[in-house]
């Protein structure tokens, strides 16, 4: 199966980011579970190795792989650390915007500062009083001349506290055309950062509040039109949240299927390998099967992204059943370590925690499956992946 969507390329590029989770990451989880701190220094070695870059042309410095090798990059860091694997997802999903909706001044600004490493993006949409109801969002932008200023907070930003410039989505009027979108610098005055709050899972990763207060930024600053702020939003989310989380996911799942595996190598129980007692085969085999089963939706999706055809259903689903079938696997996996899996010197508990951070972000799974439902009634409205094609294509890699 992999081989069917991978190439020599690809292949490379897995074993580069797989030996580089190995060496530089898994040292450092002790401290960053110990901790609990944003790991600042880490994610600006990954992003020096030039990985932000992935779907970013090489016009603009970016290694123009497409979504594919995206997803094995995401991936392949999860299975070591999902906080480092969120990390680099949240970066990309930074990038989406100003491909999608950047000018061309924006895009010679910021995307080869990106693809070199030097700048991590962060986009911003959620607020604590609308959660996923993105029209419900007051932060607001009024104009001043030629600038706008911003008043208002963001919560849950992925890199809230590491990130460079922010993509950021504020009324500008009233209804679904009164959303525009803005990069705001960090060190832009009137902008400041919430205390980094240390949650569940994925430590070493912020995902934090943002503060405008009386902030200024230039009119150029504007993403694409005042008005298409939530197409900045959607089209971000659709095409690089779900499957970068797809991908988050499925590197979980992945460590999860391994750690059990030697789990039931190593402990014995009646004189040979747990592993060789048929309930343990039962749970272990249905794990393998769910993680066979969800990497081919989520390299199917953005294979089919890559190509530049309709692929927005495909890019839900793969979602879902990647966050759904990592949690259940990492139930799984606790009922086959039973009270090992509750300490710490083993690493399935944190798979546990880091999973379940997956499921809201870019729609829980109940907005996965309605939006599905639309596809099955022929009531969805268009599809970002063939609106924007032209900018998500990319040229076939070996």
């Amino acid at each position: 199966m992999d081989a069917y969507f991978q190439t020599e390329r690809h292949d490379l590029l897995r074993q580069e980011v797989r030996a580089f989770a190995e060496t530089e990451v898994r040292l450092r989880i002790g401290e960053m579970e110990e901790s609990r701190d944003v790991q600042h220094d880490l994610s600006r070695l990954i992003a020096r190795q030039g990985w932000i870059g992935v779907t970013i042309g090489v016009e603009h410095g970016g290694l123009g792989l497409g979504h594919l090798a995206k997803t094995i990059i995401i991936e392949e860091l999860a299975r070591v650390s999902g906080a480092m694997g969120a990390m680099v997802q949240a970066s990309q999903l930074g990038v989406a915007k100003i491909l999608h909706f950047g000018s061309a001044e924006q895009q010679a600004t910021w995307l080869p500062a990106i693809a070199a490493g030097d700048c991590l993006p962060t986009i911003a949409v959620t607020e604590e009083a609308s959660g996923g109801h993105v029209l419900g969002m007051s932060a607001s932008a009024v104009r001043d001349g030629d600038e706008y200023v911003l008043n208002g907070r963001k919560v849950f930003v992925g890199n809230s506290h590491v990130g460079d410039v922010h993509g950021v989505v504020l009324r500008t009027g009233a209804g679904s055309k009164g959303l525009s979108a803005f990069l705001v610098e960090a060190d832009r005055p009137g902008f400041s950062l919430g205390p980094h709050r240390a949650a569940m899972g994925l430590h070493g990763f912020s995902f934090g509040e943002l503060v405008f207060d009386n902030c200024r930024v230039p009119a150029a600053n504007r993403l694409g039109a005042e008005g298409d702020g939530l197409s900045v939003a959607y089209s971000s989310s659709i095409l690089y949240g779900r499957p970068n989380l797809t991908a988050v996911a499925l590197g979980i799942h992945q460590a999860l299927v391994e750690e059990t595996s030697a789990f039931v190598t190593e402990r014995h129980r009646y004189g040979k390998p747990l592993g060789d007692l048929l309930p343990i085969k039962l749970k272990l085999g249905q794990m393998q099967s769910r993680l066979m089963t969800a990497r081919l939706a989520a390299y199917h999706a953005v294979h089919t992204l890559d190509l530049g055809l309709p692929c927005d259903a495909e890019l839900m689903n793969a979602k879902l059943v990647n966050v759904e079938s990592a949690l259940d696997s990492a139930r799984n996996a606790m009922e086959i370590h039973a009270a090992a899996g509750l300490y710490l010197d083993r690493p399935v508990e944190r798979y546990l925690r880091d999973a379940h951070h997956i499921f809201a972000p870019a729609g829980t799974s109940d907005v996965q499956l309605l939006r599905l439902a639309e596809f099955a009634l022929g009531t969805a409205k268009g599809q970002w992946s063939q609106q924007l094609a032209p900018r998500v294509t990319v040229e076939a890699v070996s």
